[in-house]
């Protein structure tokens, strides 16, 4: 049978191993399947927290000037077609 992928050598504990092992036979499959999911929820993970801390940076960063008017100005626009006025 040939896998699509690349071969890799890793060391675990022996006692992630033997969890590793559980899991498969509990589902039904292989070791590489249980890590790849294993490792395919981390990475999107860790892209989730990177993404977070992006935006943390970005939204404690002080307004400027023209973003304050921007939103002032989308704020009103957003008022007048709330009362049903033409902008």
């Amino acid at each position: 049978m040939h896998t699509i992928g690349m071969k890799i050598a890793i060391s675990v504990p022996e006692d992630v191993c033997v969890e590793i092992d559980k899991l498969a036979k509990e589902r039904k499959t292989s070791r590489s399947r249980v890590i790849t999911e294993a490792a395919r929820e981390y990475i999107r993970k860790t892209e989730s927290r990177r993404l977070i801390a992006r935006l943390d940076k970005a939204y404690s960063e002080p307004e400027s000037a023209e973003e304050s008017a921007r939103r002032r100005a989308m704020s009103a626009y957003q008022s007048r077609r709330m009362r049903g006025k033409r902008p």
